[in-house]
């Protein structure tokens, strides 16, 4: 029989995790049963059509958005499984479904883990060496710190390798703002998951205001082991991990613009 949901029958959607959920693969990956996928208006926003059906997500809530373009986006990844619904080729699918069943009942508990990342973001730990990762760190990181100060009044103390460093109350306060303005729960997902796959909450805010594009934001991230890369050659396993979480961040991205 037809499913309008993705979760296999043996998978409990009550172990869904909130933000983090789903990143491997399903056992028992369901067989595509549609053969069309778009977005279509409905009570609940910009619904997932699947063969003129509304989709659901795995608590059964209706997989829509409030924007048609971000309902684009979803059904496009949805037009693009194979004979198999792969989760794990679906990222978008993904933060979607897991805003809608989960963040949207825990807007602040998401708030505060995004905003926490102020506290000891990526961009204020910088290495010592080697002098290339150095440079490149105070070259490339400098701007974006500049941009925080400019954008949202908060400046942060920097920290050579990985002694912490306390930063000013003011400025935490100031993300803190930043993130609580975000209304949308499958926004403030994306931006939690950008948050995440980068270690940086200044970058994901970077790229929800347009100031840096995904790929510039998930670069700087990756600016640590790009150098390691350079100096000790490629990894094929460590290259498909980066590839992995590059997809998941553009997705995020994707997502987040299009509902702004």
């Amino acid at each position: 029989m037809p499913r309008n949901d993705w979760f296999p029958e043996n998978v409990d959607p009550a172990a869904y995790d909130p933000v983090r959920a789903a990143r491997g693969d399903k056992p028992n990956l369901p067989t595509r049963f549609y053969t069309r996928a778009e977005a279509g208006e409905g009570e609940a926003g910009f619904h997932l059509l699947l063969d003129g059906r509304p989709a659901r997500t795995p608590a059964r809530k209706p997989l829509a958005l409030r924007v048609r373009a971000a309902a684009d986006l979803l059904a496009a990844e949805w037009a693009a499984q194979a004979e198999v619904i792969d989760p794990a080729a679906m990222p978008l699918t993904r933060i979607v479904n897991a805003a809608l069943d989960h963040v949207a009942e825990r807007l602040d508990e998401v708030r505060a883990d995004a905003a926490k990342y102020a506290g000891s973001d990526l961009l204020f730990y910088r290495a010592e060496e080697p002098q290339r990762l150095v440079a490149r760190q105070q070259e490339l990181w400098d701007p974006v710190l500049a941009w925080a100060a400019e954008r949202y009044g908060a400046r942060f103390m920097l920290s050579a390798g990985i002694n912490y460093v306390e930063q000013p109350a003011r400025s935490l306060q100031a993300v803190r703002a930043a993130i609580d303005a975000i209304a949308d729960p499958a926004a403030l997902a994306a931006l939690h998951v950008m948050t995440t796959l980068t270690g940086s909450v200044l970058l994901a805010l970077a790229v929800a205001e347009r100031r840096l594009t995904p790929q510039e934001a998930f670069a700087l991230a990756e600016l640590d082991a790009d150098t390691q890369r350079e100096i000790w050659g490629a990894d094929a396993e460590a290259d498909a991990a980066r590839a992995r979480r590059e997809r998941e961040m553009l997705a995020a991205a994707a997502l987040y613009l299009a509902l702004a």
